[in-house]
């Protein structure tokens, strides 16, 4: 049987459009993510949602998306395939399940929050079972680096115990390209690890 190639599900706002520096960075980054072999999965909508799945086919590449009928809008013209659920919490947990990683590009408050439950899972260890490894989640740019840094103080200051206590848990990228090498990197050493185990 085929293996599959790993998914990466991509996070970021609707509002970019052709033009805008956040529509072409997130293009680039599905240049980069199908380039090494990733199928790119989204929110499936306008935006960074569809700038990345356009990067991605334009590079010859794979693209998901899952939208909810709640918003009513059908996926972009770059989707391969369409996953339709009820609900926008459906469709945030079914974008994280199908993840094997996770970007966050800039957006508003429906990116924060997928930003936040994919970095508290991690916390809570909720993607390690018993492999000892995890899912690795990037941030493109430093548009979230101040919301993190901040929970990150606030955090490791307290004397309970973190997911990060050992080691930051969310990589920041500062290139499309950095994005897509750093989770090639995990992702292979993830499977190294798995191997090991058995």
């Amino acid at each position: 049987m085929k293996k599959q190639p790993p998914v990466i599900t991509v996070f970021g706002s609707s509002r970019p459009r052709p033009g805008d520096a956040h529509y072409a960075e997130a293009q680039s980054l599905g240049m980069e993510l199908a380039a090494r072999g990733f199928v790119v999965c989204s929110g499936g909508y306008a935006g960074v949602m569809e700038a990345v799945s356009r990067g991605a086919k334009e590079a010859g590449g794979r693209t998901l998306a899952i939208t909810a009928r709640f918003f009513k809008s059908r996926a972009n013209r770059w989707v391969d395939e369409e996953i339709r659920v009820k609900t926008w919490q459906e469709r945030l947990f079914e974008l994280i399940k199908r993840g094997h990683g996770y970007i966050a590009c800039p957006g508003g408050t429906g990116t924060l929050v997928e930003l936040a439950v994919v970095w508290e899972m991690l916390n809570k260890g909720m993607f390690d079972k018993g492999s000892g490894t995890t899912k690795p989640l990037v941030t493109l740019g430093d548009f979230w680096q101040p919301v993190i840094e901040r929970v990150r103080e606030v955090e490791l200051g307290h004397p309970s115990g973190w997911g990060e206590r050992s080691e930051p848990l969310v990589h920041a990228a500062h290139s499309a390209a950095d994005a897509a090498a750093y989770l090639s990197r995990r992702l292979a050493k993830n499977l190294a690890a798995r191997f090991e185990a058995h």
